[in-house]
């Protein structure tokens, strides 16, 4: 049972509007009003100026869905969500993202830009389920952010401009989506933009995601044209109230000159759903009708099953398309219920464990984002996958080992948020109180310490160098940092030992900007900024033995040891390896882990110019010692020296990241923007026409890359856009 207080607006006639401090879309039978606890009917015939209205609403698992947001930048997935937020009386006014007055775009950074820079959660409730959303950023250098969601949350809502169509940032958030197996459905927005082409988009998604799309409307027209939708389970017409921001919908019959569309497109919808269903099979072969429930049931069942992906159409900013996104977010996307089991491993028994979705159970939450608030702290997104979080409890951190209590739980509204007593299995929130937490560390019961599996992040490609104008700037800058760092698993910071100089990387350009702009304005630190600068690494171009020893008095005890290594170049992407051909009889394993520690820490440091070294194999071949004088101290200083010297006699290689580039351009303007690829260093892979523009994709190395928004930009007369996402790296040409 959830009870909330809400306060209501002066009002007469009409049902009140909650003002933010909640706001649900409320069952007008079900008021109570205090001190007098009687029940209110619309239509309210009386004024209410602050009237304290206690409102009771059962929330069970069945009812709640956990949703993403995600799509390519620009694509209308921030203004999706102020539409599905003000449908729902979350909000009562539509934010827009050009006038930075978006409500999920809360950060200034976000809103003087006008893009979504970290993923903000929200609460909405529509149909009698409780919603949870996360709106997620589009470009490329904040993919971590979509990654993190993708990994907590139980389906997602896939956003396609009906005119860009699948765009390179589409492709990488939904193969994030198909890596963590999250059920879909797809929404083509922008119907009334010049271009606009539906079929173009659902045939796309077929053949460059691999997908099964099926349309379940079609739109009315396209471009300036566009009026509405055909619903084609149940057959009718949608047209939305353009005076009432689109509140009010419209049903009519499909009127005659439609009708062969909607029959052919209907008639596929269930050609489809009959490999599913043997009743569908029936009743179409028989020529019978097929129940509008019977569909949405199968529906639901095959998007469970990842087999479909339903594709609805709309114009989130003409207020047209929301309100079936909606409806099939609650009839189609599963339940935490309905989903498998997650998978974890008990640190005590050091066993894998299956633990089911029960608010009853064990629990097992993830921490999946970490925001720090000015006046509350830490604030550490969580998911709770089974059991419970109580406000005031203690819960496990199985990484650490350690219990921490939990003083306040949140549910959040971007960056406000309402204080609730519990979590449950399926729901996302904010909890205030935990000190060692990072993103993907596991909370848990103490008597059932099982870890949820973790995440990954790509490592970062670009850097700068950062120091503090003044001495008492030095502190401000280490606290900025450490809060950035927690908050941003792609943000690393290390001291250039030689230089002294504090190096922050991070993904791209515009990730590093903007992390540099909060450091000077949002923590107000006095700080010098150098220029980006690429993140370089080293291996190997050949394999050499090498004989390495050890010695050394320490404490008066002599500590001795040599070691035999091979070093080997692998193939690009195959990684860092180590291997022992010397068997555990020769050498114990608590030795040869001291081997295996002396290379693996001899990893980050480089061959000849400090960089990381990647796809390098080490292997162990011999190995001499005394018994009287070996220790785990001679094995794995010996080994980490003789690393070092057996690559440098292989031959270091420098690499560089080589980036995976898409560029939108006019067709007229594609033979100067190969041109200028070409002149960096580009080699373009493949081109895609679009119907008001041409996709360049193409592979250029990073350092040439540095300010080519300015030069596309001049190229295309402001017309043109690109993303950059790591793709690999490759031996650097001179």
């Amino acid at each position: 049972m959830l009870q909330e207080t809400i306060f209501f607006k002066k009002t007469t006639s009409n049902p009140p509007s909650p003002i933010l401090n909640s706001q649900f879309p409320i069952p007008h039978s079900s008021f109570i009003i205090h001190p007098s606890s009687f029940s209110i009917l619309p239509p309210f015939p009386l004024s209410l100026s602050c009237v304290s209205i206690s409102l009771q609403m059962a929330q069970t698992i069945k009812t709640i869905r956990n949703i993403g947001i995600m799509a390519h930048i620009d694509a209308g997935k921030t203004t999706t969500t102020e539409r599905i937020l003000f449908y729902t009386h979350k909000s009562h006014r539509i934010g827009e993202v050009d006038e930075g007055t978006a409500i999920m775009d809360w950060m200034t950074q976000e809103q003087n830009r006008g893009i979504t820079i970290v993923a903000a959660a929200t609460t909405c409730f529509w149909n009698d389920a409780q919603i949870n959303i996360i709106d997620t950023p589009g470009h490329v250098d904040f993919t971590a952010e979509v990654e993190r969601s993708l990994r907590v949350l139980d389906g997602a809502v896939g956003v396609f401009c009906a005119v860009g169509g699948v765009e390179p940032q589409s492709e990488t958030v939904w193969r994030q989506a198909d890596r963590y197996g999250v059920p879909r459905i797809a929404y083509v927005n922008k119907m009334d933009r010049i271009g606009a082409d539906f079929f173009a988009v659902v045939k796309e998604i077929r053949e460059d995601l691999g997908a099964n799309p099926v349309p379940v409307a079609l739109p009315i027209g396209a471009e300036s044209s566009y009026e509405g939708n055909i619903d084609l389970i149940a057959m009718k017409e949608l047209h939305w109230d353009a005076d009432g921001e689109g509140a009010q919908i419209r049903r009519c019959e499909i009127r005659e000159g439609l009708r062969p569309l909607a029959d052919e497109w209907r008639d596929n919808l269930l050609d489809v759903l009959s490999a599913f269903s043997d009743e569908i099979t029936e009743l179409y072969l028989e020529g019978k009708a097929v129940s509008e429930e019977l569909i949405h049931n199968t529906l639901r069942q095959a998007v469970i099953l990842q087999k479909i992906v339903p594709v609805l159409a709309g114009s989130s900013l003409k207020n047209k398309g929301v309100q079936p996104v909606l409806d099939a977010v609650v009839r189609y996307l599963p339940a935490p219920e309905e989903l498998a089991p997650v998978k974890a491993v008990h640190t005590k028994k050091q066993g894998e464990v299956e633990i089911p979705r029960d608010e009853k159970g064990n629990l097992a939450a993830l921490v999946f984002k970490i925001q720090h608030d000015r006046e509350m702290g830490m604030m550490c997104y969580v998911r709770v996958y089974s059991g419970s979080i109580k406000a005031g409890g203690a819960v496990m951190n199985v990484k650490h080992g350690k219990r921490e209590r939990v003083n306040r739980i949140l549910r959040m509204h971007a960056n406000h948020y309402e204080q609730i007593s519990l979590l449950k299995a399926g729901d996302i929130g904010a909890v205030i109180g935990l000190k060692l937490a990072s993103t993907g560390e596991t909370l848990a019961d103490e008597n059932f310490p099982a870890a949820l599996e973790s995440m990954e992040f790509p490592e970062p490609v670009i850097s700068v160098s950062i120091e503090p104008k003044t001495l008492s700037d030095q502190d401000k800058l280490s606290a900025a940092l450490a809060n950035l760092i927690k908050e941003d698993p792609t943000f690393t910071v290390k001291e250039n030992e030689e230089t002294g100089q504090l190096i922050i990387s991070g993904m791209g350009e515009l990730h590093l900007d903007i992390l540099v702009t909060r450091i000077l304005e949002e923590y107000r630190v006095a700080a010098n900024v150098g220029n980006p600068q690429v993140t370089y690494r080293e291996t190997i171009s050949a394999s050499k033995t090498l004989s390495e020893s050890y010695q050394r008095t320490l404490a008066g005890k002599v500590h001795e040891a040599e070691v035999t290594l091979r070093v080997e170049p692998v193939q690009r992407g195959g990684g860092n390896q180590f291997e022992s051909e010397v068997d555990t009889k020769r050498l114990p394993q608590n030795f040869q882990e001291a081997v295996r520690r002396g290379i693996e820490s001899a990893f980050p440091s480089g061959i000849t110019l400090g960089y990381p070294c990647i796809d390098i194999k080490a292997v162990l071949t011999d190995v001499k010692y005394n018994e009287l004088t070996v220790s785990e101290i001679a094995l794995e200083t010996a080994a980490s020296l003789g690393f070092d010297k057996a690559c440098r006699e292989a031959g270091s290689v420098l690499l560089e990241p080589v980036m995976e580039v898409g560029i939108m351009c006019p067709a007229e303007k594609v033979g100067e923007v190969i041109s200028s690829l070409t002149q960096r260093g580009g080699h373009v892979e493949r081109m895609d026409s679009r119907p008001s523009c041409e996709l360049v994709t193409a592979k250029a190395p990073l350092v040439k890359m540095f300010g080519y928004t300015t030069v596309l930009r001049s190229l295309t007369q402001g017309r043109g856009t690109f993303s950059m996402e790591f793709s690999h790296f490759e031996k650097k040409l001179q």
